[in-house]
């Protein structure tokens, strides 16, 4: 079986995805002068979070709250018509640049699009080495195959290879510059010692930043800084979150931890860097690592220009063992705060707390303001009593960003209602056994009737108390952009975008995208004058004007498999899913709800209900038992084939035909 496919997802069903590419008639431009015009203030999206602080709060008045219900399609652009085989790109966050979009798809492909019509000016992937080292190395240790996004800067582009490299781009023809081993400066960063990327890099003052994935193996999370001219390092060496192997708490053969896979915030008028970081590991067990495991599940300052530490600080009050990551994106804020104004850096953790310090110092403002249920003990030792923990492995808040609205003083945060049952590894022996795969853990279905939801949360910053918190269907997995204009959007995972009056919390528009799995914030842009809004589902890249196309094709088969264009054989990604459990040799006794569990749970959550792939409560309805059989076997849409054996696909099929 192709560990290949297993790293880069666990699904049964492919997303569903919009037919064909609808293109609305713009007035034609010539992209290569954009591409090199840099002298007039970009209306673009030019960073990940659209400024350096990452407040994803963008300028731009053309789209207000008595017209937005005038948004429609103006251009939806398939990056599966240009690659039959492109991965997912569902937790890509697009930057544009001069009139031009960067998208990136799960494997590190590059699309450079017109973004003022949707048409594809280049396409980059990966050199044949880099491939064959991805297809060939043991990917089993990757939990998330994905890539979510560039640095666009110096008329290049920076994009990290999954196998732990940087590659720089010529931004106008997409022909690789240079390309640099991460292992090569930071000691043991390979793949084959449990490292990977998914981050976006970051560029800031002539330097480009990165940190790595893979705390939940036991790595040693680092931050590194490169010369953007070159690639050679602008640090002596990088900064670790953790001890080495062997000093401090660090002393298993899997303890580690503080992985940085998160976007990086930088204050331009004192050049300090923020960033969070990832859980200590192993993730469950914390005999072999008590206390609070510095510098973990933190939000950490750093000087940019050296790397040299200014503060560091904790969101868990208690010692680990729910696997809360601190790492997404910080927001750098000159806000209203006991009615005086102040800079400071705020920041949702998994732990399903809020967060806000002061800039320069660290000293704590608001300390962990709650914005999604919390309720949880410590983990059991024993498989057959597994606890209830809220938040669940997912966490309250993941790696989807929050947006900040100066006008109102009002912090947006996307949270995730949903529990997992989760159990502990007994002992050391337990953990060496797993090979330190997640060790010792195991998440299993929950049980019914469990409300599993997601809130929008808007704090107000002046008080730290909320102004108002509403209730989503779906977890919140994308994050928010907002406008000047006080209109915050965001997409679920049902595939429906949305427009939010901020002051009020009110849905003042929404319509559908055509997709589903929607698992990224917004890209709010200016082009010839009009103001768009592009999401990102599957494969499809959509794009939202006034006066847009209201109208929305269906996928073609139930399964969400297009076969004209919405890329039948790929791969996917389908996030950071919360489930790590690795798909192990099942038990002799073929149990479809066991295979199910290490199998499909991640991404179909722990009742079917769905996640990170789609629903499947009430497959039986619109498949047989013999489609979804073939949809297993084969793949489809997002879904590669060969994910189980075939008498585990038949279990699972028959068991799948019955809900209904």
């Amino acid at each position: 079986m192709n560990r290949y496919l297993k790293a880069i997802m666990v699904a049964l069903l492919a997303v569903v995805l919009i037919v064909g590419c609808q293109q609305k008639p713009t007035k034609k431009q010539d992209t290569a002068n954009k591409q090199t015009t840099s002298s007039k203030k970009d209306k673009g999206f030019p960073l990940w979070g659209y400024d350096l602080q990452q407040t994803r709060h963008v300028p731009y008045n053309k789209i207000t709250k008595d017209n937005v219900k005038d948004l429609g399609i103006v251009w939806q652009a398939d990056l599966a018509n240009w690659d039959k085989k492109i991965p997912n790109a569902s937790e890509d966050f697009p930057v544009v640049k001069d009139g031009v979009m960067y998208v990136t798809t799960s494997m590190n492909r590059v699309f450079a699009i017109d973004a003022s019509n949707g048409k594809k000016i280049w396409q980059w992937t990966p050199p044949k080495d880099v491939l064959d080292h991805l297809d060939h190395a043991d990917l089993s240790l990757l939990e998330v195959v994905a890539s979510r996004g560039v640095a666009v800067a110096e008329g290049n582009v920076f994009v990290l290879i999954a196998d732990n490299r940087l590659a720089k781009l010529n931004a106008k023809d997409g022909k690789l510059i240079k390309m640099i081993n991460l292992w090569d400066t930071v000691p043991g960063a390979k793949l084959e010692n449990r490292y990977y990327e998914t981050m976006a890099p970051m560029y800031y003052k002539g330097t480009v930043y990165v940190g790595s994935s893979g705390g939940d193996n036991g790595v040693r999370g680092f931050v590194m800084a490169y010369k953007a001219s070159d690639l050679t390092p602008a640090w002596n060496g990088p900064f670790w979150t953790v001890p080495e192997k062997g000093e401090g708490w660090v002393k298993g053969k899997y303890t580690g931890g503080g992985a940085v896979w998160g976007e990086i915030a930088f204050d331009p008028d004192t050049d300090v860097m923020y960033f969070g970081t990832g859980n200590p590991a192993p993730d469950f067990f914390k005999k072999i690592r008590p206390g609070k495991n510095p510098y973990t599940d933190s939000v950490v300052a750093l000087e940019s220009k050296t790397g040299k530490l200014i503060w560091a600080n904790s969101e868990m009050d208690e010692e680990d063992e729910w696997d809360y990551d601190a790492t997404s994106t910080p927001m750098i804020l000159n806000a209203t705060v006991n009615n005086k104004k102040q800079k400071i850096v705020v920041h949702g953790g998994k732990n399903g707390k809020w967060f806000a310090w002061d800039a320069k110092t660290g000293d704590t403002i608001y300390n962990g303001v709650p914005f999604v249920k919390i309720q949880h003990t410590s983990q059991p030792t024993d498989p057959n009593k597994p606890a209830m923990q809220w938040p669940g492995a997912e966490g309250g808040q993941n790696y989807a960003p929050e947006t900040y609205d100066p006008k109102t003083n009002y912090v947006l945060i996307p949270g995730i209602n949903k529990p997992s049952l989760e159990v502990a590894a007994k002992d050391e022996n337990e953990i060496e056994q797993k090979n330190g795969l997640f060790p010792g853990t195991a998440i299993t279905l929950g049980p019914k009737g469990e409300d599993i939801s997601g809130t929008i949360t808007a704090i107000d910053v002046n008080t730290g108390k909320r102004a108002y918190q509403n209730k989503t269907k779906q977890p919140m997995r994308g994050g928010f952009t907002s406008t000047t204009t006080g209109l915050a959007f965001y997409g679920e995972l049902d595939g429906t975008v949305n427009a939010l009056d901020i002051k009020t919390g009110k849905v003042l528009w929404n319509m559908k995208s055509g997709g589903a799995q929607i698992m990224m914030a917004p890209t709010i842009y200016m082009d010839g004058g009009k103001q768009y809004v592009t999401f990102v589902t599957g494969t499809k890249v959509v794009t939202y004007g006034l006066g847009g196309n209201k109208s929305v094709a269906p996928s073609k088969d139930p399964g969400g498999a297009d076969p004209e264009g919405s890329g039948k054989t790929d791969n996917a990604n389908h996030g950071s899913h919360g489930n790590k459990e690795k798909d192990k040799k099942q038990p002799s006794a073929m149990n479809a709800e066991v295979i199910y569990k290490k199998s499909c749970m991640s991404c179909h959550g722990g009742n079917l209900e769905g996640g990170a792939g789609p629903d499947l409560r009430h497959v039986g309805v619109s498949m047989t038992e013999e489609e979804i059989l073939n949809q297993i076997i084969n793949g489809g849409g997002r879904m590669p084939g060969g994910l189980v054996d075939k008498d585990q696909a038949e279990v699972l099929a028959k068991w799948l035909s019955q809900k209904k």
